[in-house]
C-alpha cells in the first residue's frame, strides 16, 4: 500500500519529468496524477504514474510517467468490448523498451525486476525513443520500462478498462 508521504513524492516527480518536457498541466489534472503500484508495494521498480485526460465510450487518452527503470508489469487487455482495446504509444521523453509477443531478441536492454522474474514472459523488444510509436493489438501480453532518465508515454487508445487487465 501506498503510504501518503510516498505518494507525494511520486507525484512531485511526475510534475517535475511533465514540465521538463514541456507537458502542460491543468490544476485539475496535476490533482488527479494516479500513482500505481499494482499491490506489489515498490513503486520504484514497478510501478507507474499517469494521467487520464478522457476515457469514454469510443477512446482514451494518457500520459504514462515512469522513473528511471521504473517497470509497468506484464499484462494483457482482455476483448472486453467487441474488438478488445488497442493502444498506441508514442514516447515523449526519454528512452522506453516495450516487450511485447513475438520472437525474442538476441538480448534486452531492460533489467527484469528481481522479485518477479517468473512473471515476465515476452521478450520482443522495441525500442522506443521520442517521436518514436509502436502500436500494441488487442489481447497481447506486454510490459515496459524507462531508460536511464525516465520516460513520458502518451498512450492513445480504445476505451480503457483497467479493472479487466490481466497482470502476471
Amino acid at each position: 500500500m501506498l503510504t501518503k508521504s510516498v505518494y507525494l513524492d511520486a507525484k512531485n516527480r511526475t510534475l517535475e519529468l511533465l514540465n521538463r518536457a514541456g507537458i502542460a498541466l491543468t490544476t485539475a489534472e496535476k490533482d488527479a496524477i494516479e500513482v500505481a503500484d499494482f499491490g506489489l508495494g515498490q513503486v520504484e521498480i514497478q510501478g507507474l504514474q499517469l494521467i487520464t485526460y478522457i476515457n469514454n465510450e469510443h477512446y482514451c487518452a494518457k500520459e504514462l510517467v515512469l522513473f528511471p527503470h521504473q517497470t509497468c508489469p506484464e499484462h494483457k487487455h482482455p476483448p472486453i468490448n467487441l474488438d478488445g482495446k488497442t493502444e498506441t504509444f508514442r514516447c515523449r521523453l526519454g528512452k522506453v523498451f516495450l516487450y511485447v509477443e513475438g520472437s525474442g531478441s538476441a538480448k534486452i536492454n531492460a533489467t527484469i525486476p528481481e522479485s518477479s522474474k517468473e512473471y515476465y514472459t515476452v521478450f520482443h523488444e522495441i525500442e522506443l525513443n521520442p517521436g518514436d510509436q509502436y502500436t500494441i493489438p488487442p489481447n497481447t501480453l506486454h510490459w515496459f520500462q524507462a531508460g536511464e532518465e525516465g520516460a513520458i508515454v502518451s498512450e492513445f487508445s480504445t476505451t480503457s478498462r483497467d479493472e479487466y487487465d490481466i497482470f502476471h
